[in-house]
């Protein structure tokens, strides 16, 4: 499992890299104005019901089924599921995204009701909206993709096909609004949202060819009563349902951002804070939960649960080891992150302290987004869907109850917003290993909390120097994004160096896991490397 995660990780990492490339020539384009907020918006609506259909409620309830379909029955009755799921999404997804292209109005008017107070730029948001719904049909599909192919132990081809999403999105968008848009009349950010449909397009092709290499082909074939199938729709009920409860959370959370004050920011700080987010979460959380969710489904199948709990522990305890420096760390040197990423062109040094302060929040939030990740899959392949569907529905409580407070109480802006929405994933991670716990009989939790404490004191430990260091040595240097780089590059090794000793020192084992789990598939793949060069 630790050596499939650290494959993931490796794949992630080259996918979140490109994607933050794609983010950096984003914000020099657009900054962080009225026009990129629009864009913002209309991405996030067909994004919302992507997590809705696609990578949320899909993954989890056709994982732990097909998986037990490949190692319980014959392979030409696995062939034929994931043919039916595929048809199933080409005519539900397809449907849903013609009506959202009809409705895009009214849900831009749900999202983002601030925008009409801005000229122009609810209009725009909506046509933006038409343009990239189809883009979540393409997902879905590569959604399908991805868990057939991770359920048959394949990792790495999955994981970096949202690298070709980035590059086609990029390539196609700066084509279409710079070289051909002039000539037809296509605006530049028009352009960018054409490339994120051809971005899609290319994330689902990429993993085609190890679709067919391991025997899978798709054959248009539909049979609603068939009990696979039924299966997995009976999961994705309660599955939707719960995402649904989140996407509810973000749509209050856009709702909240549109109307504050500033009406030409909070949407885009929100949007870049969070991108950065999604590196420490995609590297760690997303890879760890891709690695477990195939492997307990295989120990749910059997029975085995004394190898599930085991499983599970360890994949928690990888996320504590992981994700707690990596909040520190985007909390202490948020500035200097941010400055050195994006500070050009339309995105000023203000917009660089906006985002920081935003990401600080988002940081506290990012181990229970990354506990969450392994826990909710878990539950997928005990075939409970129910219990993430209701602690779902319980966080939008949790939310409204935050935001209300720290936005009217404690007068905070977006920030506010960011909070609350790490106060749900804490509070929601911490309901479901609880539960969890119960469910199963323990989940080795002394180890856990010993783990979570030793982890939490070197990263304390860690943060408390490299606040010092960009305290003393980085600030003095002024806000260029020069002075952001020189700070990054003194701030970032300290800490690291520190954090290791640290882990060294208080026999932190996890340690080592992450190492070999990355170490492991670099070492495997040199040989190859050597040899092909050899061969040139």
């Amino acid at each position: 499992m630790v050596r499939s995660a650290g494959i993931v990780s490796i794949a992630v990492a080259t996918s979140r890299v490109t994607g933050l490339v794609r983010e950096i020539l984003l914000a020099a384009m657009f900054g962080a104005g009225a026009v990129f907020d629009a864009f913002r918006i209309a991405f996030t609506i067909p994004n919302l019901t992507r997590d809705l259909f696609a990578e949320g409620a899909l993954s989890a309830a056709f994982v732990p089924v097909f998986t037990r379909y490949l190692s319980s029955k014959p392979p030409e009755e696995a062939r034929v599921l994931a043919n039916l799921v595929a048809t199933s999404l080409i005519v539900i997804v397809g449907a849903f995204c013609l009506l959202g292209i009809v409705l895009s109005p009214q849900l831009v008017a749900l999202v983002a009701p601030g925008f009409k107070e801005t000229p122009g730029k609810y209009e725009l948001a909506v046509t933006l909206t038409r343009v990239m719904f189809p883009f979540l049909l393409l997902v879905a599909l590569s959604a399908q993709a991805m868990g057939i192919l991770n359920a048959c132990n394949q990792f790495g081809v999955p994981a970096i096909s949202s690298t070709f999403y980035n590059i086609g999105s990029v390539v196609a968008g700066l084509f279409l609004g710079k070289v051909v848009g002039p000539t037809i009349g296509l605006s530049p950010i028009a352009g960018m949202a054409y490339g994120v449909v051809i971005g899609g397009a290319m994330q689902l092709l990429w993993q085609v060819p190890s679709l067919h290499r391991a025997g899978f082909r798709f054959r248009p074939k539909l049979d609603w009563s068939h009990p696979g199938l039924r299966q997995i729709f009976a999961l994705m009920g309660p599955a939707i349902l719960g995402n649904a409860a989140v996407q509810i959370n973000v749509t209050v959370n856009n709702n909240f951002a549109s109307r504050l004050e500033d009406p030409n920011g909070p949407v885009s700080w929100l949007g870049y804070a969070f991108r950065f987010m999604q590196l420490p979460l995609g590297i760690f959380g997303v890879a760890i939960a891709s690695a477990t969710l195939p492997s307990i489904s295989r120990s749910a199948a059997a029975q085995n649960f004394n190898e599930f709990r085991e499983t599970l522990s360890r994949s928690l305890g990888l996320v504590f080891a992981l994700t707690i420096p990596s909040a520190v760390g985007l909390a202490v040197l948020g500035d200097s992150i941010v400055g050195a990423v994006y500070q050009m062109g339309e995105f000023t040094a203000a917009d660089t302290h906006q985002t920081a302060r935003a990401l600080a929040c988002y940081a506290f939030g990012l181990v229970g987004y990354s506990a969450a990740k392994v826990l909710n899959p878990a539950f997928y392949a005990l075939h409970d869907s129910r219990t993430p569907m209701l602690v779902s529905f319980a966080s939008i409580a949790v939310n409204l109850l935050t935001v209300t407070a720290l936005l009217n109480l404690a007068h905070l802006g977006h920030e506010g917003l960011a909070l609350s929405t790490s106060a749900v994933a804490v509070v929601s991670s911490i309901a479901l290993f609880i539960i969890m716990r119960n469910r199963v009989g323990g989940i080795y939790g002394r180890n856990l909390w010993r783990t979570f404490l030793r982890v939490s004191f070197a990263s304390a430990l860690m943060g408390a120097v490299v606040w010092c260091s960009t305290t003393y040595l980085g600030r003095p240097l002024g806000t260029s994004k020069l002075a952001r780089v020189a700070d990054l590059a003194v701030s970032i090794p300290l800490g690291m160096a520190v954090l290791y000793a640290a882990y060294k020192a208080l026999r932190i084992t996890e340690l080592d896991s992450a190492i070999g789990g990355i170490a492991g598939p670099l070492q495997r793949a040199l040989p190859f490397l050597r040899a092909r060069i050899s061969k040139q």
